[in-house]
């Protein structure tokens, strides 16, 4: 498996608010045999750390896990559910108001892995799965090469060697930071049916979100307010401006439209040429990157994976996230996190140097730059702290002298 498969999925005509375009995702018929619940963690500010079995820790804003239950029996007795909303905090008062029951402090929820499994109500069984949703593909990119330099080059420092990449972090927005976006989520109308849905700002592709189920989905749709988004989405939604709504024309041809059933015939011509154009344009650098995938469980016919992109220069659009598939690959839930081209520059360099075993000459040879460019690159990726800077230096003046 290379690519997302989204087969069994069909759009609808997409809803605007503003520069937000919303395009649902439908399924003729839910996926059979797996549902998604959310767990909410209250009382913590949305703030959590998560122990990961190299020893290693990963904190972020996390308002809540999600459930993958395989039994097929949906929220029943017991079971974990979905639910809306959720309330950050304690319930005490908000803002600078102050009062009693306010907290001094944000306290720090720790959870035990990315993703671990859970017995059924009766305990007899592992049949459900508990992961944190984006924070899964986010911990996977941040992960890239973090070990560092495999040999002790005299280029690199003693913290790099030692330590690696550690600490390494991203910056993220949350949904209700994305100007428009709580809005256009509020008014948007959910199509009987639906199972997921193609976010854009800008009419630039932020975000893919895919339950497997259509109760699931409309319960878990509120939770998009929640995610995180990259920079480049933040921007796209400060500086673009409004998108343009879809409409359909029907005019009366050779045939004429004399009755209902030519109506509806006619207007079901339209929204097939707009899914085509939506599927050939608008979705189609998601859809056709070849993705390096990683599995992190199985269950009976489903499995759990997280993916990186090709991190390919100047390219097109690019992802990670994580996705459910089924026994013919194809995605039963899916979530995405648009890089920046900032982002997109340091997997790209950071595997090039893996490649070429952590050597700056090396690696420039393959860059087809000099050793100056890649000094100047790796401080750019904001790594340049991982350089003995002396070492650097005296390389910098040999070469210029040669």
């Amino acid at each position: 498996m290379t690519r997302i498969d989204l087969t069994g999925l069909d759009v609808r005509p997409a809803q605007v608010w503003g520069g937000v375009r919303l395009v649902p995702l439908v399924r003729a018929e839910p996926v059979p045999g797996l549902r998604l619940h959310r767990e909410i963690y209250r009382g913590h500010g949305g703030l959590g750390t998560v122990d990961l079995p190299d020893r290693t820790t990963y904190t972020s804003y996390i308002p809540h896990g999600f459930v993958a239950d395989w039994t097929g029996t949906g929220s029943g007795a017991g079971a974990e559910s979905a639910a809306y909303g959720t309330r950050l905090g304690d319930g005490g008062a908000r803002g600078g108001g102050g009062g009693d029951s306010a907290p001094d402090c944000m306290p720090v929820r720790r959870i035990h892995r990315m993703a671990k499994r859970r017995r059924d109500p009766d305990g007899r069984a592992e049949r459900r799965l508990r992961f944190l949703p984006l924070h899964l593909a986010l911990e996977g990119y941040l992960a890239l090469h973090f070990g560092g330099p495999s040999t002790a080059w005299e280029e690199w420092s003693g913290e790099a060697l030692r330590h690696g990449l550690s600490p390494r972090a991203e910056a993220a927005y949350a949904g209700w930071a994305v100007p428009g976006l709580a809005e256009a989520l509020r008014i948007f109308e959910v199509h009987p049916g639906q199972c997921g849905l193609l976010l854009y700002v800008a009419d630039a592709l932020a975000a893919a979100f895919v339950a497997p189920h259509p109760d699931d989905y409309r319960l878990l749709h509120p939770t998009l307010i929640e995610d995180l988004y990259g920079e480049l989405v933040h921007q796209y939604a400060c500086y673009g401006g409004p998108v343009p709504e879809f409409t359909a024309r029907i005019r009366d041809g050779a045939g004429g439209i004399r009755t209902l059933a030519d109506l509806r015939a006619a207007a079901r011509e339209q929204e097939r040429a707009w899914a085509v154009a939506h599927d050939g344009l608008m979705a189609r650098d998601l859809l056709e990157t070849s993705y390096a995938f990683e599995r992190v469980h199985r269950a009976g016919p489903f499995a759990l994976h997280r993916f990186l992109p090709p991190f390919r220069r100047g390219g097109p659009e690019q992802h990670i996230g994580e996705l459910i598939t089924d026994h013919k690959g194809r995605a039963v839930y899916l979530k995405t996190f648009r890089l920046s081209e900032n982002q997109i520059r340091k997997g790209h360099l950071l595997r090039r140097l893996a490649d070429c075993d952590w050597h700056l000459e090396r690696t420039a040879e393959a860059l087809g730059t000099s050793y100056a460019e890649v000094v100047r690159r790796v401080g750019g990726a904001g790594l340049g702290s991982l350089l003995n800077a002396h070492v650097v230096a005296q390389r910098l003046r040999e070469n210029q002298e040669s």
